[in-house]
Formats: structure tokens, C-alpha cells, sequence
């Protein structure tokens, strides 16, 4: 049986015991106080052929990692290790099953046959982790435990984009062992974009050969700072697709395409022209004129770039529809789910409302704006779709201009689509981008490229995936929730794995146990033996959860801040050299000092501040050392009381109100969101309480100018003095938006006061973007802005 195909195999011949650490967390667990032992004799007994898959792939496993293969019966009277399905456990509940084990055999019943593969799944994480050790002992204790378990819920998915950048079947493979080894059951396969169309269609060939490949990608984040003039593309024929498909069954794994329709459509239309609504108008003219482009700039071409595209499937011809028609029929053939993906999120309407065949379309249906005709559009091939006896799954942009009647909704900004949905009666499926995206930076101090914003392992695991606002039938509507890796930013394997672990396995806890069993603290400790399974299998991962934690926090006598430095690394000492960024060795300074993490430290002092953590039994610093900095910058408004008077969006709170008097200016862009406050769409004012009479030379606003993310620099800003904090008087306004790092979008608005003034009371309004214009990502909808710091001097 093929297992693991890009992990090598090991041979560790000693085993210690295990202990009980499994992920994600069973619904009960008894513990005994003997063990079995797993050896050369033991045999693997299988009473029907329904469950050999689930035993092969254990021994399949055993011999990769321990060196070690069992025989097969189909009885065995001790020393055994028993997959039955029994269909009587929880009726109706997928995945259930139960894993006894004594000091004499193990049984592993399932209700279903997935859920005897999920019983062997839990027996793995029960295997010792292999030690290096040279003896030729062969001895696998396995602790004697009963462990009855089921999932909280029924859909429990991963994504993966491979349009933006490809890769392989056989690490398409390997990504279907990451979701199979964490009891999760979808695989999303996002195949279609503007950047690539990846699976063949044999009635429309051009679709990968002219639409799965493009003349050059953008380097680094948006907009970029060139362009690599590359040819890049790919894509997976069909009998790849049926192997990926059967690869992925035996797993239990349900695979669901994703057809992009009627917006993200640059690659189908770069092939086939006439499905646009200008079939005439270059690509070249609905580039960014930020971005630099590669090749000829003429005529239908793949995007080089990423965001959205007013260039988008043409609503008003009949072509489009019979196109799209011919896809799905294709698609159907190749993948047996139930649903089917159709995409539906960030489609322009500024095509659809200068062109005639649209505006016709919908004055003959009667549909009074591009949003009724958009949900024309999903309602017709969700329509040709049931009759197929499929069902559509959307993005929650389905929603607009009326939800087609059989469609489940993927919520992705945010909750509230989902809610929407399910309050409507339709299935949802929830994986808002905070925190479910795994493309967006797990680390403040990120050093690669990625999409921008912040979702740590610990917000992924507090996510609950059933909003409170919902009554339990609404609630029934819920169906679970999606783990989604876009890979604008991610061009490897290795890069994959780093953004998914740990944050996967925390999701996979999320999907799976129910929110009794659900505890941040025992899954911490967990989470350290699943590092070492990572190391045994040979996954890239982030080690972020053990590098240093820093927090800011108010001082209580509001002089400067408090730096607060931390690490899950128990045995940490955390070195720091503060104020002496001119020292090139933190030791080497007498100043230097070591703490005991936590460390609770004063700021009150601009500069740049640094510091290391080591190990008690290291404590030399070299140049593997990892050294930390973080610059603050204190003024008058740092650490002072502040109030926010205008709503910050939920997804975008920070450390609320004192995120813009905390001395630390955000250098990152939207690669560090969390140190920002976000409004949607409407102003920021802030009121800033200096404490005393302070004399005033001028005020600096710190914001985010980020388009690709729908992040536009502030219109302006106005200031107001006040004594009493009850009568304003305003002192002046700015709207020169000067970009400080013109790669991150980072800027600043200052307004320099004509003549110093003294006042207690400190009022600034920042003004929103307001509508984003035509051409740019989010075209129509209300600008985001985002504010980081208040200078006041």
C-alpha cells in the first residue's frame, strides 16, 4: 500500500512507552495502568475485506517507521490488534468508533469503515515516537487506554489553491496524507483562477494550453518590486485526477473541485476571448499599473499578478453559459462529490454594467441591478447542476441579489454570510479568514512573504465554528468548518508545510472534538509530542510557538509601556541588551542581562531594543542565535489613556484602543495586521487624555495603504484641542498621505501646527478612503482603513 510517498523510511529499533497525547481530542478517554506489546508476533486480524485498508495502511506504517511488519488473519487468540466495523455505534454518525486496548490485544470497531480508518489513526498517535538509540531491542508499549470517540462535525475540510502556483500529483498526494492523518474528510481542490487553469478539459483544450500557463509572476508582495519574467504554469490531466480522486477515497477523503465562475476567470478567458464581455480589450488594460508585466501586452493573457479583475465571464451570451455547461459535464465524470465548487466571490460588476448583452439580460428577466444579475448567473448553473444530482457550494458572495435555492455557502469574511445563510435555512460551512486562512502570517516577527495578517495556532484553536447568535435550529445548519492555504505567497512544498503546522493540527481539534473536550492548556502539551511526529515524518513546520512571545501593555501609572517577554520554552532564559543596538553580542555588554521568562520591562525610552533566548544549559550566544529587536518610539500620547469613538471591525481589534499609543510603529505592512486597527469602511476617531497640560508641536497618524487587500491610505485628518474634553477647538487638518516603505504600503499623515499649543485633550478624526474606485481589487465596495499609531509631540 502506498503511504507517505515523499516521507523516507526510518529505523529506530528501540521504542520507549507512549503516553496519551492525541490529536484531536477524543470524546473519552479511560485510562488503564498496563500496557500491550506491539512485536514481531503480533498479528493483525481483519474479519471482513471492507476493513484490509485500514489495516494496510497500519502496517504500511509500521514498516516505514519502525521497521516492522505484521502478519494478517482473520483470527488470532492473543496479541492481537482487531479492525472491525460493526455499523452500530452512534448511529447516523459518521467517523465514530472505539479503541480498546489491554494488556493482551487491541480492537479497534468502527461504525463506519471510516470510522475503523479514524480508530487507526488514533492507534499511530498511541506508537511511541521512535528514539535513536542502537540497541536491538524491538519492544512497542502501547499504554492500555478505552477510548470512545466521534466528530463534533460531519464536514471537515482543508484547501488548497494550485492555480496561483502548482504542484505536483505526488505532493497533491502527501497533502491528502496531512488532511487523512488529522481525521479531517474534504479535501478542497481550487483549480481554476486568473493566474491558471489546472485540469484539462478535452472538449476545450485551450484551457491548458494557453490558460495554464503565464509569461512571468510579480516578485515578492503586491504590487510587487519587478517582475521575474518566468513561464509558469502546469496542470493535471484527467487520469491524474482519477488517481488523485481514488488516492483521496481510500483515505475517506471526499475531493471537491473548484470552478471559478463568473468572476477569477482571467486563465478561461486568456484561452477562449469570446467568453469576456470586450472580447477585443487586452488583459494589458486591466493590469495594475503598479505592477510590472512580462511578455507581449496584447490581446487575452494569463494575470501575472494577484486581486481582482473587472475582466470576468460575460453574463449576457448564451456562449458562456453552454461553455460552462460542457466544464461541469467533464468535471462531474472525474469527481464523485456531492458538491460541486463554482466560486462566486469577488466578481467586478463594471463589465457586466457597460456591456449591452448584460444590460439586455437583465431588462428581459427583470433583474434591477449586476447583483440580481450575478445571482441570475449562480441560480442558472446551480439549476443545470441539480439536474445532474449534484449540489453547488459557494463562497459567500452567493448570497448577493438572492442565495440560489439548494446552495451551501462557504463563509469567508468573517461570520457573517454564514449566519445569513443559515438563518435562511442553508447549509454553511465556516472558514472565515480570521482565523481559518493558513496563508496569512502565523508570527509577528514574520520573515517571509505572506498574504498579510495574523492568525496565530492559538486563535485557530479557539475558533468555535457555531456562532452564539444562532438558536440550535439554525445552528443544525452548521456542518463544520475549512482550513484554507492560497498560494499567491507560497510557491514550494516546503513553504506549504511551514504555513499549515502546527496551525492544522490546532484546526483539526476545532473540526473534530467537541467544545467540552477542547482545552487550550492539555493541547499545548500535546502539541509538543506532535513536533516530535512532525520530525518522525519528515514535515516542514513553523517552530513559531517556541520562539520568544512578546506583548505590549499599558503602564499603570501610564509612563511609557510595559514590554512583556515570554516563550513556551520552559527552560528559556531570555537575554536582553536594551538600548545597545551598537553591541554586535548581547554578552559582550555589561548591560546585558538575563531574565527568566516572563519578564515584565519598563519602556520609557525611545530606542531600538534587543534580545535572545537560550537554553539554562547554553547560555552562549552565537551566530545560530536568533536575536530579536523591536524599535519604540515614545512621545507624548504613548501609554496614555485612550477612547475610540467610531466602531473598529471585529477581525481587526489588535489590543483595542491602546494599540495606537503603544510606542511600536507597525513596519510590515499587512504582514503585521495584528498591530493594527482596521474600520470598515467608516472614519477613526481617537481621544487621547495626555493626563496634564502639555505643550503641542505637531501630530502624526500612522496608517496602511495595502490595495490588493482593499487597504486604501486616509482621505485626511483633522485635530481638536480641548482643555476639559467637552469643548473642542479644531487646530488643523492634513490630507498629503506620505508613504514611509513604499514596498509595504506603510505611511504616515502629519500636521505640523503653525504654532505650539497647550491642551490636555487630544481629538484626532481620520478620515476613510471611501469607495474603491473602478479597476482595483474591490471595486465598489467601501474602502478598509487601518491605523497603527498616534505620535503626539
Amino acid at each position: 500500500m502506498k503511504l507517505l510517498k515523499a516521507i523516507g523510511v526510518l529505523l529506530f529499533p528501540v521504542f520507549a512507552a507512549a503516553q496519551v497525547n492525541i490529536i484531536p481530542a477524543p470524546s473519552s478517554i479511560v485510562k488503564g495502568n498496563g500496557s500491550f506489546e506491539l512485536n514481531a508476533a503480533t498479528t493483525i486480524v481483519v474479519y471482513n475485506g471492507a476493513d484490509q485498508a485500514a489495516a494496510d495502511y497500519f502496517n504500511s506504517y509500521l514498516q516505514q517507521f519502525y521497521n516492522l511488519k505484521l502478519k494478517t488473519s482473520n483470527k488470532a487468540e492473543s496479541n492481537f490488534i482487531n479492525f472491525t466495523t460493526l455499523q452500530s455505534l452512534l448511529p447516523g454518525k459518521e467517523g465514530a468508533y472505539s479503541l480498546h486496548a489491554t494488556n493482551q490485544n487491541i480492537s479497534i470497531n468502527g461504525q463506519t469503515t471510516s470510522g475503523t480508518f479514524y480508530g487507526m489513526q488514533t492507534l499511530i498517535q498511541l506508537l511511541p515516537i521512535p528514539s535513536e538509540s542502537k540497541s536491538t531491542s524491538q519492544k512497542i508499549i502501547i499504554p492500555e487506554v478505552n477510548i470512545n470517540d466521534a466528530p463534533r462535525f460531519n464536514y471537515r475540510g482543508v484547501h488548497l489553491d494550485v492555480s496561483r502556483h502548482f504542484f505536483s500529483v505526488d505532493y497533491i498526494k502527501k497533502y491528502i496524507d496531512f488532511i487523512a492523518m488529522h481525521k479531517m474528510n474534504y479535501f478542497h481542490w481550487h483549480l481554476t483562477d486568473d493566474q491558471g487553469w489546472r485540469i484539462e478539459i478535452k472538449k476545450y483544450p485551450l484551457l491548458t494550453s494557453i490558460g495554464g500557463w503565464r509569461n512571468g509572476t510579480i516578485i515578492g508582495h503586491y504590487p510587487g518590486s519587478g517582475n521575474d519574467n518566468i513561464r509558469y504554469g502546469g496542470y493535471y490531466t484527467q487520469e491524474q485526477v482519477k488517481e488523485i480522486v481514488a488516492y483521496a477515497s481510500a483515505r475517506y477523503i471526499t475531493v471537491i473541485p473548484e470552478i471559478e465562475m463568473p468572476g477569477h476567470v482571467s486563465a478561461a478567458i486568456a484561452a477562449y476571448p469570446e467568453l469576456s464581455c470586450f472580447p477585443d480589450e487586452p488583459t494589458f488594460q486591466y493590469y495594475p499599473k503598479e505592477c510590472k508585466w512580462a511578455g507581449d501586452t496584447k490581446g487575452k493573457q494569463v494575470q501575472q499578478t494577484f486581486g481582482v479583475f473587472d475582466d470576468v465571464y460575460c453574463a449576457g451570451k448564451e456562449n458562456t453559459f453552454t461553455f460552462l455547461q460542457n466544464v461541469i459535464d467533464e468535471v462531474l465524470s472525474l469527481f464523485p462529490s456531492r458538491y460541486i465548487h463554482i466560486g462566486g466571490d469577488e466578481c467586478p460588476k463594471e463589465n457586466w454594467k457597460r456591456c449591452p448583452l448584460c444590460q439586455k439580460r437583465m431588462k428581459e428577466n427583470g433583474l434591477k441591478d449586476e447583483h440580481e444579475l450575478q445571482s441570475y448567473f449562480i441560480q442558472r448553473m446551480e439549476k443545470y447542476i441539480n439536474g445532474k444530482g449534484r449540489s453547488i457550494i459557494g463562497w459567500d458572495e452567493i448570497l448577493e441579489g438572492g442565495l440560489a435555492p439548494n446552495a451551501t455557502v462557504m463563509s469567508w469574511r468573517g461570520e457573517e454570510g454564514g449566519i445569513e445563510a443559515a438563518k435562511q435555512n442553508h447549509d454553511v460551512v465556516m472558514t472565515p479568514g480570521s482565523p481559518l486562512y493558513l496563508n496569512q502570517s502565523q508570527s509577528p516577527n514574520e520573515d517571509s512573504v505572506t498574504q498579510g495578517g495574523y492568525n496565530s495556532i492559538e486563535q485557530v484553536y479557539k475558533y468555535d465554528p457555531v456562532p452564539s447568535v444562532l438558536n440550535a435550529d439554525q445552528a443544525k445548519h452548521i456542518l463544520g468548518a475549512q482550513a484554507n492555504l492560497w498560494t499567491e505567497y507560497i510557491a514550494y512544498p516546503s513553504k506549504v508545510e511551514y504555513m499549515l503546522f502546527p496551525r492544522l493540527s490546532a484546526a483539526s481539534e476545532v473540526f473534530w472534538s467537541t467544545k467540552e473536550n477542547k482545552n487550550w492548556d492539555t493541547f499545548q502539551q500535546r502539541l509538543k509530542i506532535q513536533f516530535e511526529r512532525y520530525r518522525l515524518w519528515k514535515w516542514n513546520y513553523s517552530s513559531e510557538y517556541f520562539a520568544l512571545q512578546q506583548s505590549v501593555l499599558p503602564s499603570p501609572n501610564q509612563n511609557g509601556v510595559i514590554f512583556s517577554l515570554n516563550s513556551n520554552n520552559s527552560d528559556a532564559l531570555v537575554w536582553g541588551n536594551f538600548l545597545t543596538d551598537k553591541t554586535k553580542t548581547l554578552t559582550s555588554n555589561p548591560n546585558a542581562k538575563a531574565y527568566k521568562a516572563a519578564k515584565l520591562i519598563p519602556i520609557n525610552k525611545t530606542g531600538k531594543y534587543s534580545w535572545v533566548v537560550l537554553n539554562n544549559s547554553n547560555v552562549t550566544v552565537n551566530k545560530n542565535s536568533i536575536v530579536y529587536t523591536q524599535a519604540f518610539y515614545i512621545n507624548k500620547a504613548t501609554g496614555k489613556k485612550i477612547t475610540i469613538n467610531t466602531p473598529i471591525a471585529e477581525r481587526y481589534q489588535s489590543d483595542g484602543p491602546f494599540t495606537l499609543v503603544n510606542g511600536i510603529q507597525a513596519e510590515k505592512g499587512f504582514a503585521q495586521a495584528k498591530d493594527y486597527l482596521g474600520f470598515n469602511g467608516n472614519d477613526g476617531e481617537a481621544v487621547i487624555d495626555l493626563g496634564t497640560l502639555q505643550t503641542i508641536s505637531s501630530i502624526t497618524v500612522h496608517a496602511l495603504d495595502s490595495r490588493a487587500s482593499w487597504i486604501y491610505q486616509p482621505s485626511g485628518i483633522e485635530v481638536y484641542f480641548s482643555s476639559d474634553n467637552k469643548n473642542y477647538n479644531k487646530v488643523g487638518s492634513s490630507n498629503v498621505f506620505i508613504l514611509t516603505k513604499k514596498d509595504t504600503g506603510n505611511g504616515v499623515l502629519k500636521l505640523v501646527l503653525k504654532k505650539k499649543a497647550k491642551t490636555q485633550f487630544v481629538k484626532v478624526l481620520v478620515k476613510n478612503f471611501g469607495q474603491i474606485p473602478a479597476g482595483n481589487p474591490g471595486a465598489g465596495n467601501k474602502a478598509w482603513l487601518f491605523l497603527d499609531e498616534i505620535e503626539v509631540q
